[in-house]
């Protein structure tokens, strides 16, 4: 097995330096193949700069690509996991590239096939890639500012606008696959008088560690929601009203058993919560309500403690 590997940058210098030691006809064949390629890596780069959906600009480049040098797969990962790609079946041989622009690096792509790469294949890969930096560049900046719109930044977690495009989509996919799906929404308890007493600076910091104590409980398929105020929202795919109880419980005790210091101030903080279960043929605003007139419940109750929807 073969692996080649390399770093792209916008700097194409040392392609061309390296044709000055070869003899002249050579030199003026290759300098011919390597204007050929020039311009192929210009009329990509045009084509790929059409598009800043990332599934559609690797799409096209990986298309585009194979009229230049054959592969069987091509894998793409970002360092932070904003986006990957994959296509076909990886092979023994690889050519390996690290993608950087301005010094910042855009993420590692592989080329893999059955037979190995050839120099002069390698070159042409390289010259898509040049042609691939600043698309994909654009495409993950688009991306990321699509991201940063659908988080709340005091907590991290996803915000109002996430739930409702979430929310939707979750439903119609428990009712699709006949999966259960439950809903939380946890409200800290007494939160304006936390406000009052220590000051909105203490309470964004209670805030932010509720919400991690949150995400710390919760799955990985799960997903919660800074809904508004001091109140979030956790929606919990394949999950029924016991497996629901039980994260719930967990998640009211850990913040429970949390004290919150910052700046010498310090203090207890509870949270209630209010559970729903989704019926069939329900809507996601029928299953919000039965949730949070549950909270209420919980509230009405004594606070800190977990009520269940009436079915």
């Amino acid at each position: 097995m073969s692996i080649q590997t390399g770093v792209i940058t916008k700097n194409t210098n040392s392609l061309r330096e390296g044709i000055y030691t070869m003899p002249t006809q050579h030199k003026i064949d290759k300098q011919f193949s390597l204007k050929v390629e020039a311009v192929r890596a210009l009329e990509l780069s045009n084509r790929l700069h059409s598009t800043l959906n990332l599934e559609e600009l690797m799409n096209m480049y990986a298309q585009e690509t194979q009229t230049f040098v054959p592969f069987d797969n091509i894998n793409y990962t970002h360092p932070d996991n904003i986006f990957s790609f994959s296509q076909g079946d990886k092979k023994r041989h690889s050519c390996q590239y690290r993608l950087l622009i301005g010094g910042k690096n855009l993420g590692e792509l592989e080329f893999t096939r059955s037979k190995r790469f050839t120099d002069e294949e390698t070159i042409n890969l390289e010259y898509t890639l040049s042609s691939l930096l600043n698309p994909l560049h654009n495409g993950l900046m688009y991306q990321q500012a699509i991201i940063n719109s659908l988080l709340d930044p005091l907590t991290g977690v996803k915000n109002r606008s996430a739930f409702d495009s979430s929310i939707s989509r979750e439903v119609s996919l428990s009712k699709r696959h006949n999966n259960p799906f439950a809903m939380i929404i946890l409200d800290i308890d007494l939160f304006k008088n936390i406000n009052d007493k220590f000051g909105h600076l203490f309470g964004d910091c209670v805030l932010r560690d509720v919400a991690q104590t949150i995400k710390d409980e919760i799955r990985d398929s799960d997903m919660v929601f800074r809904y508004g105020g001091e109140e979030f929202v956790i929606l919990l795919s394949n999950t029924c009203e016991t497996g629901a109880l039980l994260l719930a419980e967990r998640i009211r005790q850990s913040i429970a058993q949390m004290t919150f210091s910052y700046n010498g101030n310090s203090t207890l903080v509870t949270a209630s919560q209010g559970i729903a279960c989704l019926k069939q043929n329900e809507l996601e605003l029928e299953l919000f309500k039965r949730a949070d007139d549950a909270l209420y419940h919980a509230k009405d109750s004594g606070r800190n403690c977990t009520q269940l929807a009436e079915v």
